[in-house]
């Protein structure tokens, strides 16, 4: 009879999210408009995009160092300045001809994906001739090579592929597209974190990733679906007046696709880090981690949205010269 609650207390879950969802969302609100002004410059610097090679040299140089920390355990030691310098090349390997001291062919569709594809064998080939030069004894070098293989293959061309979106649908389109890969992948990582943290329940993976929810999972494709539905919608006639965006299906279709990929690049990101006992790449922000766990959604997303710019009528302005044609 003399029961009365008392909740003053308690704490939900819900409490203590709030906290780190606002500061994710604070961070976000900077670091994206940060990355929209680069694009912005590195538009008016002309289609051989100089500041943009800036930036993806500076990301491949801190991914790759990042990702060599967290395989440098067990057997594998991979060699820091070998595979940092083999990731800048792929990734950049895209500019290659695109200034004068360079002279390489580009397509005149601009496709430069088969130059990441040269840089990246020339890697390979480098990399097994050092293994060659350092082996001692049985038990360690295929563990080490294979690490370092797979530095420059997450971070070297992952990146130089998403690097590619500058130029999938014309030099003019360059940052549209870009801009649709990084708007997409980071809102559905902002809604996966929402609806995961303030109303998940259900573990997705528990374990390998303890946090991830199915509501979380469903908030990613949400949050995928509407900021590419508001970024196609609003920002394809500030690229140029004369352009219609694409039919709201296909723009909802490209949302929910790179959603999915992007949730998946997460929970990969995930494996590397759960099977060397690390809970984040590195400290770089509070509440993000390192830059791959920044970067993480988009680097795996980035071959699939080039393959549906390709693919799928996206880019009304090149349809409608095949039209009109």
């Amino acid at each position: 009879m003399g029961f009365q609650a008392n909740f003053s207390n308690c704490r939900f879950p819900e409490d203590e999210a709030n906290p780190m969802l606002v500061w994710r969302l604070a961070i976000s609100a900077v670091l994206i408009p940060a990355l929209m002004l680069i694009f912005y410059l590195d538009a008016k610097a002309g289609s051989s995009a100089p500041i943009l090679l800036v930036l993806v040299v500076a990301l491949a140089y801190r991914g790759s160092s990042e990702m060599t920390e967290l395989l440098h355990i067990r057997s594998f030691t991979p060699h820091g300045p070998t595979v940092i310098a083999c990731s800048v090349f792929v990734a950049s390997a895209s500019w290659f001809g695109r200034f004068s001291f360079f002279p390489i062919d580009i397509p005149g569709d601009g496709n430069t994906l088969a130059q990441v594809m040269l840089a990246y064998s020339l890697t390979i080939l480098v990399l097994f001739l050092l293994a060659t030069y350092r082996y001692r004894e049985p038990g360690q070098s295929m563990e080490t090579l294979g690490a370092e293989l797979m530095i420059v293959s997450y971070v070297g061309v992952l990146l130089g592929v998403a690097a590619q979106l500058r130029w999938v649908a014309g030099e003019e389109a360059g940052y549209l597209v870009l801009g649709s890969l990084v708007i997409v992948t980071k809102a559905g990582d902002v809604g996966a974190y929402a609806l995961g943290r303030l109303f998940g329940r259900a573990k997705m993976v528990p374990r390998l990733s303890p946090g991830k929810t199915w509501m979380g999972g469903g908030g990613a494709l949400l949050g995928s679906a509407l900021g590419a539905l508001v970024w196609l919608e609003f920002a394809t006639p500030l690229f140029n007046a004369q352009w219609s965006p694409p039919a709201w299906y296909w723009t909802i279709m490209y949302g929910l696709i790179l959603g999915v990929v992007g949730l998946i690049g997460d929970l990969c990101e995930s494996l590397i880090k759960r099977d060397v006992g690390k809970k984040d790449s590195a400290i770089l922000l509070p509440g993000f981690g390192g830059l791959l766990d920044l970067l993480d959604s988009v680097l795996y997303a980035g071959p699939v949205a080039y393959m549906m710019w390709k693919a799928l009528p996206l880019a009304t302005w090149k349809t409608g010269l095949v039209l009109g044609s």
